[in-house]
């Protein structure tokens, strides 16, 4: 959004009055005038809220005045745009907030405050706010967008394909709506032909073959699940999860998986099962393991390196179906572990050899960071990510204690694993 401000005065006394010593500038205090121009100089450094502190101050001295009120509604959108940056959601539908209260006719603070909700998984509140937008100012791309994504993630896929398809009507250059609308066609193709099942915190949706009975167990083993691994990483997310259970034909088309793919978490969880006629623990693992990329979806706002995101989702699946680390039992007595910079993409970059190490060393260095350091400075890096921080800062803030960063805890790692195998732990 392009920033417009209009100063009330002449820059010349705007940059005198910013040099003034504090208590000189205080001394003109009564003066929106002075108020107003120093808060957009204050704004156009990036001093964002020492900016709007003065522009408040600014309005609350004269509130007529339309100039005035207009910049703080720009200062306000500027922070919240800020924290829609850093990902800190609630807090920049806050600032929206502010801006749409001093301009409640304005579909533009609608709009923003909508997507920051909408980002927020705030469902309800973020439809309003976006209806809102569009009866004001009328229908946008971009608010469709949104519109469609609450009803996609809430499991209404025909609501969310009606909005997109309106969107890209409006955006027909637009490739991301483009290519959303063609791997929707690919779902809606499968998933309308099949049934549904619902519990607290899921919502199942399997083929006809699978028995009614077989799907309300799948939905009381999710609810186990839930409260699980919630438990672990301290989090339980309030949106309804989607499950799909596909037949591996259907999950490749719709998917477009690699073949070595068992399943995969993009805001449902999707799984090529087919006809499951029990539920067996390579698919109580798999499920668990899905899950917690929901999870740590939620909990970092996708701010996760893959080795750890799929380090921590390996632990949660073995609690269910433990198999043999083959591929990190030989490459610890080789030293050839896959460095962990290169893990922090997604696995799909990887050969196909590398692909089962990768899972197996993720899981190796998670589970030596739980049981060395504890389920809680984990919790604390995750949470650290959530705010905005890389991988480094978080790491180094969550494990201060042991005045650890990410080369000493990788160092610490492979020190173990040459005690363990044996090898060079290179």
């Amino acid at each position: 959004m392009k920033r417009r401000f209009t100063p009330l005065v002449p820059i010349a006394c705007l940059l005198a009055a910013a040099s003034l010593p504090f208590a000189s500038r205080n001394a003109l205090g009564a003066d929106p005038i002075l108020h107003n121009n120093y808060g957009v100089q204050l704004l156009d450094r990036g001093e964002l809220e020492k900016g709007i502190e003065q522009l408040e101050k600014a309005y609350s001295l004269y509130g007529m005045d339309q100039t005035l009120k207009s910049n703080l509604a720009m200062g306000y959108a500027m922070l919240g745009h800020r924290f829609l940056d850093r990902k800190s959601y609630a807090e920049a539908a806050a600032e929206f907030d502010k801006a749409s209260a001093l301009f409640p006719d304005d579909p533009r603070y609608h709009l923003l405050k909508g997507i920051a909700l909408t980002l927020a998984k705030s469902y309800q509140p973020a439809r309003y706010e976006l209806e809102s937008a569009a009866s004001l100012g009328g229908d946008t791309a971009e608010g469709l967008y949104f519109l469609g994504r609450i009803r996609y993630e809430s499991g209404e896929t025909d609501e969310a394909l009606r909005y997109w398809e309106k969107a890209a009507a409006l955006a027909p250059s637009d490739p991301s709506l483009a290519a959303l609308l063609e791997r929707m066609r690919r779902e809606q193709a499968v998933e309308t032909k099949m049934d549904q099942g619902h519990s607290s915190r899921f919502i199942l949706s399997y083929d006809a073959d699978v028995r009614p009975g077989i799907a309300l167990d799948l939905l009381s083993a999710l609810e186990t699940i839930y409260n699980s691994v919630g438990t672990d990483l301290d989090y339980f997310p309030e949106a309804r999860v989607p499950v799909i259970l596909y037949t591996r034909k259907d999950y490749r088309e719709v998917t477009r998986s690699p073949d070595w793919s068992g399943g995969l978490y993009d805001g449902k969880i999707r799984l090529p099962v087919g006809g499951v006629t029990e539920i067996t623990p390579e698919l109580m693992a798999t499920l668990r393991h899905e899950y917690t990329h929901a999870v740590i979806r939620d909990l970092t706002k996708g701010n996760c390196p893959t080795w750890l995101n799929e380090g921590i989702a390996e632990l949660q699946g073995r609690l269910e179906n433990n198999t043999p680390l083959v591929e990190l039992g030989r490459a610890a007595r080789e030293g050839r572990f896959i460095p962990l910079k290169t893990m922090e993409r997604p696995f799909t970059a990887l050969g196909a050899g590398e692909v089962r190490l990768a899972y197996e060393e993720s899981y190796a260095v998670v589970n030596f960071m739980v049981t060395t350091y504890g389920w809680y400075r984990v919790r604390s890096i995750l949470t650290a990510l959530g705010d905005g921080q890389t991988i480094e800062a978080a790491i180094a803030s969550g494990l201060k204690d042991f005045g650890l960063n990410y080369d000493g805890v990788m160092g610490e790692w492979r020190a173990y694993m040459a005690r363990e195998y044996g090898g060079s732990g290179r």
